[in-house]
């Protein structure tokens, strides 16, 4: 079709803008971030030591000051009827073994029979004062169900086990792999080899690398 000055006139090109080019190289750009950030999020968190709970006291700590050890993660309570059996056990395991190559990581939870009633305040004061608990404790938390923490749901995901009474026991290895889950029916004194073994792995290793 000729203009009126008899030249050629052009339709307009429908290949996308140019001037849109530049905004959508930046949306993929952004996203294609995006998407790797929330990859190295999550591969981060692919061991128990990343995670950052609150102590009895009520300060946020990083579990990476325990990577390099052995930990056995356990849930108690001050009512129970493994109370007694398992805070002396639990005690003994930490002064046999601790805290240079081991320690227990107590978390009090109140989920199972209300049998953890008090305060941290009271709950540290009544571990300390009755049992001499000299390993790290925690913050009373949930660690069964939708609510429970994340520390917790990792540990849970990594075994398929879930606790279901007071005292349950999860065995940490030095890099924050799971190795083994027990119920509160399982003393101490029968998981005492499988810590023993993890530990003198770490001491051994240590002489080979001197």
């Amino acid at each position: 079709m000729l203009d009126p000055e008899g030249s050629v006139e052009h339709k307009p090109s429908s290949s996308f803008p140019k001037v849109f080019l530049i905004p959508l190289a930046m949306l993929l750009a952004i996203t294609a971030l995006l998407l790797l950030a929330f990859s190295a999020t999550w591969q981060k968190e692919t061991d128990f030591y990343t995670f950052k709970v609150v102590n009895i006291r009520g300060k946020l700590v990083s579990l990476e000051k325990y990577r390099g050890s052995v930990s056995l993660v356990v849930n108690v309570a001050s009512e129970c009827g493994f109370t007694d059996s398992h805070y002396k056990a639990l005690q003994q395991l930490q002064k046999d073994l601790g805290p240079y190559h081991f320690n227990v990581l107590a978390f009090p939870c109140n989920q199972f029979g209300q049998q953890e009633p008090d305060t941290n305040k009271e709950i540290e004061s009544f571990a300390r004062k009755t049992y001499g608990a000299s390993f790290p404790m925690f913050s009373k938390v949930a660690v069964s169900g939708a609510g429970a923490i994340p520390a917790f749901k990792y540990l849970i995901d990594s075994t398929g086990e879930e606790p279901t009474w007071n005292f349950w026991k999860y065995l940490v290895d030095p890099n924050g792999k799971v190795v083994k889950a027990w119920d509160s029916t399982v003393s101490v004194e029968e998981i005492r080899p499988h810590v023993t073994e993890l530990v003198r792995k770490i001491i051994l290793k240590k002489k080979d690398e001197l």
